[in-house]
């Protein structure tokens, strides 16, 4: 095989996963959330694994990133803040809105042009706004539609077909395919549908950290550097006010992060250090501590991560414990649980 060649595609298995973070209440463990870590160093070799790194599964939204690179070399011409939409799974902020509806206008297509699901805005304060106002559900509002107005942008750029953009075997699925096993280093085990409609692949949570590493670590100018820019500069359209993966790219210096839904983490670190998080049963309470628990196993200050440690779990209006992350992740966690 040709060194450059993706290795064999992971194994589709019941993962093996592991105890990741404990709920604590009054000093006693309450529940147990199961999961999987891989930490990576600067030279991309695994320096921590907890649970089954190397198991199939899908990534979900914490793959934008790779998608947004496969369209950046595809000739998608977007930079900074249309880039950043590219690969958001957005509030539904009417910025966001705008942002795609000017990735739309480039190209020279409407709203009526996308395939994703019509949905609400993902975040509830806006949901709740849109639906005291009277606004139906709307591919535009949905999460995804910054990557489907991307993903029409660079078929017509590519004289593709637009009506079945979607289909797995359509030329640009197939280039995000290609550049999926690029960066992962491995081939796809699986293709599904994800929520929105577009294709997902799946690959290994390792392999999830290995892409991340890839594209911040990439020379400048690069699709990949592109992309690694716009979503640093830019998490709030990524994301949207008051997420934490906005705050935490915020709050560690150079750090590319996305999550994804059933409790998927990504993040890389401008050396190449990076970190990938699954949450068997998918809560998202315990995806952000268990991977700012993550990061500082890579390295970063543990001072940047203490707003990430986990909830604080209330009896009565008062605090009583909190999700912690198990020992062999953090052994020297930031706060105590009551």
């Amino acid at each position: 095989m040709d060194s450059n060649s993706p290795a064999d595609a992971p194994v589709v298995r019941a993962p093996l996963h592991a105890p990741v973070a404990h709920l604590v209440r009054g000093g006693v463990i309450e529940g147990v959330h199961y999961g999987s870590v891989v930490v990576l160093g600067a030279d991309g070799e695994a320096v921590f694994r907890l649970g089954d790194t190397e198991a199939a599964f899908y990534p979900r939204s914490a793959l934008k990133p790779v998608q947004a690179v496969a369209m950046a070399r595809a000739g998608l011409p977007l930079d900074g803040d249309l880039l950043s939409l590219a690969a958001a799974s957005h509030s539904g902020e009417e910025r966001h809105l705008a942002a795609v509806r000017r990735i739309l206008d480039l190209a020279g297509l409407g709203e009526e042009d996308l395939r994703n699901v019509p949905d609400m805005p993902f975040d509830p304060a806006v949901r709740d706004a849109w639906v005291r106002a009277g606004r139906e559900p709307s591919r535009l509002a949905q999460n995804c539609s910054g990557k489907h107005a991307a993903m029409l942008s660079t078929a017509r750029l590519n004289g593709w077909s637009l009506a079945d953009y979607l289909d797995p075997a359509h030329p640009l699925q197939r280039a995000i395919a290609e550049t999926v096993e690029d960066l992962t280093g491995q081939r796809v085990a699986r293709v599904t549908v994800d929520g929105c409609g577009a294709p997902l692949f799946a690959v290994s949570l390792h392999g999830l950290a290995r892409a991340a590493a890839r594209i911040v670590t990439a020379a400048p100018g690069t699709p990949e550097a592109r992309v690694a820019d716009a979503l640093r500069e830019h998490p709030e359209l990524v994301s949207g006010a008051g997420r934490d993966v906005a705050a935490l790219m915020r709050a560690v210096p150079g750090l590319l992060a996305k999550d994804g839904f059933e409790g998927v983490e990504v993040a890389a670190l401008p050396d190449g250090r990076a970190i990938a998080v699954k949450i068997a049963d998918g809560a998202s309470r315990a995806r952000i501590p268990v991977a700012a628990a993550a990061l500082a196993r890579a390295g970063v200050d543990p001072a940047l991560l203490t707003e990430f440690a986990g909830e604080t779990l209330l009896g009565g209006g008062e605090p009583v414990g909190c999700i912690r992350p198990v020992h062999a992740l953090r052994p020297d966690p930031p706060t105590a649980c009551a």
